[in-house]
């Protein structure tokens, strides 16, 4: 047992703090805040990760108060991999911020605040207290989704608000259900008592429908996905990288932990209805999803619509209980953070010189910002699942569970949904690499300049240029995207050991 584990909370959920403190003192003081808690965390992300590493899973009782009494944090080999992909992702987020902003120093406490969160619903092994850490990320997401500070970002934090809200009632419901049936709150205790009292009992499967409903909301399942377009595309770039690549993964990951922990595969033998269900809304998922990216011209919300049916296939993969589904799935959680991070970073310094982020803006973009392009476009490959690249891994290995275990359905929509994510992507290479400027009629290049210049006071003025950070991150997801598919069976071995609990 280690302090590493709970201090993963604790260090970002303190520092938060600070840049609010010191702000009125000191005008950085939310960025190097947030850039020193964020390196901290890797360091207490990598001690975690170690230890399980080395001696396998571990628990810790908050307090010294032990389950089912206490609250207990779990760590794992999934949690290692995922505490550590938070850590990353928030050291790119705070480098990225930087220069691509907001800067005031409330901005980095949200941030934190984020982070301590998502951190928390990743380790804790407490019903409760996974609603607690729901609640804080949903918190603190609402308030980074306004930053903008305009009114179309003020509507869509209020509109994920409110359906947020919704969601952390229906989990909330539904936790208290399983504590009506078990009087336990802690997922292992609750995992050894729910036999007892009958998997197939109203009270059990009210409660796990209730929860997952909840979560789907968090997820940003279709039907229930409507807040995410909308908080994607009105929220700042380095709110939107950081949302996109955790926020929905940490539900994702809530799923996951409450499926086969509390409810187990006993559960999906006993009610196979429940877990049949949740396969075909994650279906629909997938394929809806896909389609309505399809047919955005604005980029954010086409990578919104994209995350809405790559979630769906997570969940799809999760739902068919098969370990070889699941371990895509995993796969899959990881590769996708990487690599829609890494995308949003690279559609926020393609729009900072072509002024504007439609599919359109982007024509000749190739040449312009060669570097930031072929980043792109090899994310974008790697999410479409062309191999060697991580999206290949994971989508191979839900397609090849999904088939053994007799769910066709969630493979034939794996292989539709991966046409149709070319298709969209597709659109954008060509218009970087295969349209110029001069292939425009007059009039619409006229319209476009007139789009793509900023005002400065009233004056206009030239789009302003990439960064060096981030073309340096960009660079660094495009590498990793393909270093994690070609490390892909390494990846594998290493969650396993926390998999084969399960089956």
């Amino acid at each position: 047992m280690t302090d590493a584990l709970p201090l993963l909370v604790v260090i970002p959920l303190f520092a938060a703090l600070f840049p609010v403190a010191l702000g009125y003192l000191w005008n950085d003081a939310g960025w190097v805040t947030a850039a020193i808690t964020a390196v901290v965390h890797l360091g207490l992300a990598g001690i975690v990760a170690q230890q399980v590493l080395n001696s396998g899973q571990f628990n810790y009782a908050v307090g010294g108060f032990q389950p089912p009494i206490g609250i207990e944090l779990v760590a794992d080999s999934v949690t290692a991999v995922l505490v550590v992909l938070v850590s990353i992702i928030t050291i790119l987020t705070v480098a990225y911020a930087r220069r691509a902003g907001p800067h005031q120093n409330a901005f980095y406490s949200e941030l934190l605040l984020l982070t301590a969160g998502v951190s928390g619903v990743i380790i804790t092994g407490d019903l409760f207290n996974l609603y607690v850490f729901l609640e804080i990320t949903g918190l603190a997401t609402y308030a980074l989704v306004a930053a903008n500070r305009s009114p179309a970002a003020a509507l869509a934090s209020v509109k994920y608000l409110l359906v947020g809200t919704i969601g952390a009632s229906l989990y909330l419901l539904g936790v208290g259900y399983l504590y009506i049936a078990t009087g336990t709150l802690n997922m292992a205790d609750l995992a050894s008592q729910l036999p007892a009292v009958g998997y197939d009992t109203p009270l059990v499967v009210t409660g796990f429908t209730l929860l997952m409903t909840g979560l789907a909301i968090k997820t940003a399942l279709f039907p229930v996905h409507t807040w995410q377009p909308n908080a994607y595309a009105e929220s700042p770039h380095s709110v939107t990288v950081y949302i996109a690549a955790l926020v929905s993964t940490a539900a994702a990951y809530a799923i996951f932990r409450i499926t086969y922990t509390v409810f187990s595969t006993s559960f999906a033998s006993a009610v196979p209805l429940a877990l049949d269900a949740l396969a075909w809304a994650a279906a629909v998922s997938v394929i809806v999803g896909s389609v309505l990216a399809v047919v955005q011209s604005d980029l954010k919300r086409m990578l919104a619509y994209s995350s809405v049916a790559q979630f769906g296939l997570i969940i799809a993969g999760i739902a068919v209980m098969n370990e070889i589904a699941l371990t895509g799935s995993l796969v899959h959680l990881v590769g996708h953070a990487v690599m829609k991070a890494g995308l949003f970073v690279a559609l926020g310094g393609l729009a900072s010189i072509a002024g504007g982020r439609t599919i359109d803006d982007m024509i000749g973009l190739g040449r312009r910002a060669p570097i930031v392009s072929l980043g792109f476009a090899t994310l974008a490959f790697a999410l479409v699942g062309v191999p060697p690249a991580i999206g290949f891994a994971g989508k191979w290995q839900i397609v090849l569970g999904a088939v053994s275990a007799g769910h066709w359905a969630v493979a034939t929509v794996a292989v539709v949904s991966t046409m149709l994510t070319l298709a969209y992507f597709l659109r954008i290479v060509e218009r970087l690499y295969f349209r110029s400027p001069s292939s425009v009629p007059v009039d619409e290049q006229t319209s476009d300049m007139s789009t793509n210049m900023t005002t400065d006071g009233g004056n206009a003025t030239l789009p302003s240029s990439i960064s060096t950070t981030t073309r340096v991150i960009v660079t660094l997801s495009a590498i990793s995207a393909i270093g994690l598919g070609l490390a892909a069976s390494d990846l594998i071995v290493v969650l396993e050991p926390a998999l084969e609990v399960y089956f």
